[in-house]
C-alpha cells in the first residue's frame, strides 16, 4: 500500500476516534460527586543529595546528573521538572506534588508497586510507597495500589523465587496489602471491596491471577490492564503509542460487556529508550498542543465510570507526565482545573494562581533561611495544610515575606 495512502486512512481512523469517544457510553454508573480522579504514581526516582546516586530513571546508565550546566541537570527524559530532578522519598517533594495535584483537582493516585522482595530497587520503591501514603494520610488524599506482577518472573529468573511459588507469592504480597494498606480509611473501594490493579501481561497469567485471587479470605475489585482477566471486575486503559485516540475508543467499546471499567486521561507520549540506546522507541502520541489531554479527560469524566485514571503524574522517561515542567509548566494542571469546574458536580475554588504556591513551599523547605524572620517547620507545615484544604487566600503574600526574609 503506497505510504500516503497508509497515512490517510490512519489520520481518518484517528479523527473519527476523536469523534466516537464523546459519545461513549460505557455500561458503569457514577454520579459527577461520586466519581474519583487517581493520577498514576511512580516512586521510583532516587537522586542526591537525599541518596549516595542518583538512580537508573534519571541516568538510564548513560548520563550524569551531577554535570549541572546552566541550571540544568542531563536526564533521560525530554522534559525537565519545574521543580527540578528529584527523589521520590523526599518528603518535601511528596508535598509538594500532593498539593499540586489538590489544588489542580486531582483526588489521590494510583502507586506502581514492585512488592517485598529487596530486589533490584523493591525495597526503595516500598519505602518511597511508605512515605507517600504518609503524606497522602495528611493531606486526607486516596490511593490504589497497581501491582507490578512482572517481578514474579524476574524473580524467578534470578533465583530468589522457585517457579512452583508464583501463585504463593503473589497471595502473601495480596495478603501483605490487605493486612497493612487495604484497610486503611483513604484506600479506595468500590462497594467496600478495595481496588488493586495490575500492569501489563507479562507476570502471572489469567489462571494464575483467578488462583491467586481464590487464596484471599475477602474479596477484591481487581482490575487487569487494558483487556478484563477473567478474575477481574474489569480493566483500566493506558495510552499505547502509535495508536492514541483509537486503542481509546476501543477501550471504550469493549468496556460495555464489563461490571466496571477505569478510563484513562493522557497528555502525550514521548519516550527516551532509544535516545539512551536501552531499546528502540514504543512510538509516539503527539502532545497536539493540549488537546490530547483535554480530550481523553472529557471523554473520561463522560464516561460514567467510577474511576478515572490519569497516565500519568509523573513518567518523565515516558513523557506522559501531567507534573509541572519547563516546557509545559501548569498548562496541564490547569486544564485538570477547568475539567473538574465542567464535569465534577462539584464546586472547585483553587484557581490557576493558586499553583505557584507549592513550588514557593518547596523553595521554603529546601532552602531554609537562618535570619530571624525565617519560617519555622511549623509554620510551613501550617501553611500546607491551609493550601491543601484549598484555604488559599492571603497565602501567596506570606510565603513571599518569608522568601524576602530567608
Amino acid at each position: 500500500m503506497p505510504l500516503f495512502r497508509c497515512v490517510v486512512i490512519l489520520a481518518c481512523l484517528y479523527f473519527a476516534a476523536l469523534a466516537q469517544i464523546a459519545h461513549a457510553q460505557p455500561s458503569n454508573s457514577a454520579t459527577p460527586t461520586s466519581r474519583l480522579v487517581l493520577a498514576h504514581y511512580m516512586p521510583w526516582f532516587t537522586a542526591s543529595p537525599v541518596n549516595r546516586t542518583w538512580g537508573w530513571h534519571w541516568t538510564m546508565n548513560k548520563l550524569d546528573p551531577n554535570l549541572e550546566t546552566d541550571g540544568k541537570r542531563p536526564i533521560a527524559a525530554h522534559y525537565y521538572p519545574l521543580s527540578g530532578p528529584y527523589d521520590s522519598g523526599d518528603m518535601a517533594i511528596l508535598e509538594y506534588q500532593l498539593l499540586l495535584m489538590k489544588l489542580s483537582g486531582v483526588d489521590g493516585v494510583n502507586v506502581d508497586w514492585y512488592g517485598l522482595t529487596d530486589y533490584r530497587d523493591y525495597a526503595i520503591l516500598h519505602r518511597n510507597t511508605q512515605r507517600l501514603i504518609e503524606q497522602l494520610q495528611r493531606f486526607r488524599m486516596k490511593f490504589i495500589i497497581c501491582y507490578e506482577d512482572q517481578t514474579i518472573p524476574a524473580l524467578v529468573e534470578a533465583k530468589r523465587l522457585d517457579a512452583s511459588k508464583r501463585i504463593e507469592h503473589a497471595a502473601e504480597e495480596l495478603r501483605w496489602l490487605k493486612k497493612h494498606w487495604f484497610a486503611m480509611d483513604n484506600y479506595v473501594k468500590l462497594d467496600k471491596k478495595p481496588v488493586l490493579l495490575s500492569f501489563g501481561q507479562a507476570g502471572l497469567s489469567d489462571a494464575e491471577w483467578t488462583q491467586c485471587l481464590a487464596q484471599l479470605s475477602t474479596p477484591i475489585a481487581y482490575f487487569s490492564q487494558h483487556h478484563r482477566r477473567e478474575a477481574a471486575l474489569g480493566a483500566f486503559d493506558w495510552p499505547v503509542p502509535n495508536s492514541g485516540m483509537v486503542s481509546v475508543q476501543r477501550f471504550y467499546d469493549q468496556s460495555q460487556a464489563w461490571a466496571e471499567s477505569i478510563p484513562v486521561a493522557f497528555p502525550r507520549f514521548h519516550d527516551y529508550y532509544a535516545e539512551a540506546q536501552v531499546h528502540d522507541s514504543w512510538g509516539s502520541i503527539g502532545d497536539d498542543s493540549g488537546a490530547t489531554f483535554a480530550d481523553t479527560l472529557a471523554a473520561a469524566y463522560q464516561s460514567k465510570s467510577r474511576l478515572i485514571q490519569i497516565a500519568t503524574w509523573n513518567d518523565w522517561s515516558e513523557g506522559t507526565m501531567i507534573e509541572p515542567s519547563r516546557e509545559f509548566v501548569h498548562r496541564d494542571l490547569i486544564a485538570l482545573q477547568d475539567a473538574r469546574k465542567k464535569w465534577s458536580g462539584k464546586p472547585f475554588r483553587p484557581t490557576e494562581d493558586d499553583l505557584k504556591l507549592p513550588s514557593m513551599l518547596l523553595h521554603l523547605r529546601q532552602k531554609p533561611g537562618s535570619n530571624e524572620g525565617a519560617p519555622s517547620k511549623e509554620q510551613l507545615d501550617a501553611i500546607a495544610l491551609k493550601i491543601s484544604a484549598g484555604d488559599t487566600q492571603g497565602v501567596f503574600a506570606i510565603l513571599q515575606d518569608w522568601m524576602d526574609k530567608s
